[in-house]
């Protein structure tokens, strides 16, 4: 087999192998499609926090299933994967959040990925496709990163709720926040993503570079401010100016990652009586609450796939400065 390996940042190079077999606790996958993330860019770049190299990449999984232990499961059934892999012993499983427990390992993070041909997986990781196609599957793990945020955050019918970053992640929120029937308002620098999250259910949008960002917000919440406001940017500046945007008993959920510390006024804050949390990873329940929201059509792959390549050109895409995978939602490698 063949899979795709990031030797260091700026590199990858194809590497031939022979295809593994599964041991105890293991199921061998076909990988079908792959989603390229924004941990994997990062990587590629060299910015990505808990990540060393060589590596191989990948994490949004549609798959077939060829072999292993896993329980209900036969050759072919189409599946995709929780990629967050953990011995469930640990304080944080025992309270049920194993996303975050202490012992975790990623795929494509910690642990070599699905950009390959075949991928071995713990048996337990594994999620049947219920009547989902290939493109759902590719989709199910990053909205269900989404999914979870809304869970934390405790979202209610009705509150005016920020999104700060429309790249997939934030378009995720933006979707099912507008599903779950906040009144969504979208914020990035970059047009043609707000018009993406308009058209998923933002019922305004703002540009960050319009430098009135806080008077907007104040006239769209008829002076109140957000109650509940998500970052998906992962970006210093942006993570530290929200902190200004929270109504009084705001909510505030950290779902994008970087590696800078976190500056805000306290008394602000605390005058507010905020919430400060943050998401990591998701749950079990949220990649099911995204696999019904793809099976009735609350969600539809064509809002999230603007791309798509051949596994043979994704170096390629990589590597050529012509071709920035920030532009767009969505980019899918896809296996013949």
């Amino acid at each position: 087999m063949k899979k795709l390996v990031c030797v260091e940042p700026g590199s990858f190079a194809y590497v031939e192998e022979a295809i593994p077999e599964p041991g105890i606790g293991q199921s061998l996958l076909r990988v079908r499609k792959i989603g390229i993330c924004g941990t994997d860019i990062h990587a590629f770049a060299g910015r990505q926090p808990f990540f060393s190299y060589p590596r191989v990449l990948g994490h949004e999984v549609a798959a077939d299933f060829v072999k292993g232990d896993a329980v209900g499961f036969s050759e072919g059934d189409k599946v995709t994967v929780i990629p967050y892999f953990t011995e469930g012993k640990d304080i944080a499983s025992r309270m049920g959040k194993a996303n975050c427990a202490a012992d975790m390992q990623v795929l494509g993070v910690h642990v070599d990925g699905a950009m390959a041909e075949y991928v071995l997986v713990p048996s337990g990781a594994l999620r049947k496709a219920e009547g989902l196609d290939y493109d759902d599957l590719v989709l199910v793990e990053p909205l269900a990163i989404g999914a979870h945020g809304i869970q934390r955050g405790g979202i209610n019918p009705g509150e005016y709720v920020l999104v700060i970053g429309a790249g997939p992640i934030g378009l995720g929120i933006v979707a099912l926040a507008a599903i779950a029937g906040a009144k969504v308002i979208a914020l990035d620098v970059d047009a043609e993503r707000l018009q993406h999250a308009k058209d998923l259910g933002a019922l305004h949008i703002l540009s960050g570079r319009d430098g009135h960002v806080q008077e907007r917000l104040q006239e769209i919440t008829q002076g109140d401010m957000p109650t509940l406001l998500f970052d998906a940017t992962g970006n210093t500046a942006a993570i530290n100016n929200a902190f200004n945007y929270m109504a009084h008993g705001a909510r505030y959920v950290l779902v994008g990652l970087q590696k800078e510390e976190i500056h805000f006024s306290h008394p602000e804050f605390h005058k507010r009586e905020g919430t400060l949390m943050s998401s990591r990873n998701a749950l079990g329940s949220d990649f099911q609450y995204v696999m019904d929201r793809l099976a009735d059509g609350s969600l539809k792959p064509e809002q999230f796939i603007t791309r798509r390549v051949n596994f043979a050109d994704a170096a390629a895409l990589f590597e050529d400065p012509r071709t920035p995978l920030a532009k767009g939602i969505k980019t899918v490698i896809e296996f013949d």
